[in-house]
């Protein structure tokens, strides 16, 4: 108490620029049994959905700016970041300002109820703690043995599922009766499932109409072929579905997150092995292209070069290509 009081009369006393170099603050925030330091989002999504329930939450670094924090909060079966803001002299979170860091974990203390944008609606009941009890038990190893020869460092390559989730009211066009209709839908690692509606996926937990694997999603991009606004497709072998959302920000943010995952799934795994022929030779004719174009504009005479040698006249040149397989458009190497 006193010590929160002498803190506050400190930060009315010192500039703002200067706030940061206090050691009183980082210990005030680092006291809090919930704050988890410079936890990246990653392992922020995989402690709470692995550990923690609905309405668990944690608050950790952005890694944004100073003074800038994230609140990761579980809800159901995704995890949702809000910013925190410590402006030098106050905590901002949503619609709400605390003079201090007493008041703003007071608030928490009273379980409070935030919306996200999306229209989920989040009750913050349990502060996901630091510290954990661990026990100390260890296995003896009693077989110890290479299964492969010749393999090097180069080998040992770190991969994980992307842990990014979303979820969130779109519009979906019906696979042979082409109505739209609006449906639920959550992003969880790799899948994409949709249900009937928010609350039919909230009180009843019933299965998907239907489960999307995205790592057979070969394209996601911008469709303007269905005369409607916010309009996203999603390219998979056996069909193409068509998507839009109430915003174009909203569009724009699922298209985001999409792509990510299927950049992800592609650095990982690389191509299919049924599509890997199409991407090489695709690949090599892109950059056979590039070589030609180069080629022709070094040929031609000063104050003559075609325009047609331009970067310019070949905007999609610009970087190394590959053809994500399945689809018919190019995307920026990853390889």
């Amino acid at each position: 108490m006193g010590r929160a009081e002498s803190l506050e009369e400190k930060m009315s006393a010192q500039d703002p620029s200067d706030l940061w170099s206090r050691s009183d603050e980082a210990e005030l925030i680092q006291d809090l049994g919930w704050y988890h330091g410079n936890l990246t989002r990653h392992a922020a999504e995989a402690l709470l959905l692995s550990n923690g329930c609905d309405g668990s939450y944690l608050l950790r670094d952005s890694n944004e700016r100073t003074g800038l924090y994230s609140l990761s909060v579980r809800a159901k079966d995704s995890v949702k970041h809000f910013h925190v803001e410590y402006t030098g002299y106050s905590f901002k979170f949503g619609f709400n300002e605390f003079s201090s860091l007493k008041d703003f974990v007071k608030h928490f203390a009273n379980q409070p109820l935030i919306g996200s944008e999306t229209g989920t609606l989040i009750v913050l009941k349990h502060p996901y703690p630091r510290q954990v009890e661990e026990p100390s038990i260890y296995e003896s190893v009693r077989v110890h043995t290479a299964m492969q020869t010749g393999r090097t460092e180069n080998d040992l390559v770190p991969t994980a599922p992307s842990l990014g989730t979303k979820e969130g009211y779109l519009t979906k066009q019906g696979g042979l009766v082409k109505t739209w209709k609006t449906r639920w839908f959550t992003l969880h690692r790799n899948e994409l499932k949709y249900f009937k509606d928010q609350m039919v996926f909230v009180f009843k937990s019933p299965e998907p109409i239907r489960t999307l694997d995205l790592t057979e999603c070969s394209a996601v991009q911008f469709d303007y072929s269905q005369e409607r606004v916010n309009c996203f497709c999603l390219v998979f072998p056996f069909r193409t579905f068509y998507l839009c959302a109430k915003t174009g920000v909203e569009a724009d943010e699922w298209i985001k997150i999409l792509r990510w995952k299927l950049l992800t799934a592609l650095a990982t795994r690389g191509p299919r092995p049924e599509h890997r022929a199409k991407w090489l030779v695709t690949r090599f004719l892109g950059r056979l292209v590039l070589w030609a174009a180069e080629f022709w504009a070094a040929c031609c005479p000063s104050g003559t070069t075609s325009e047609a040698g331009s970067s310019e006249s070949y905007p999609h040149m610009t970087c190394d290509l590959f053809y994500a397989p399945g689809s018919t458009s190019y995307a920026s190497d990853v390889w």
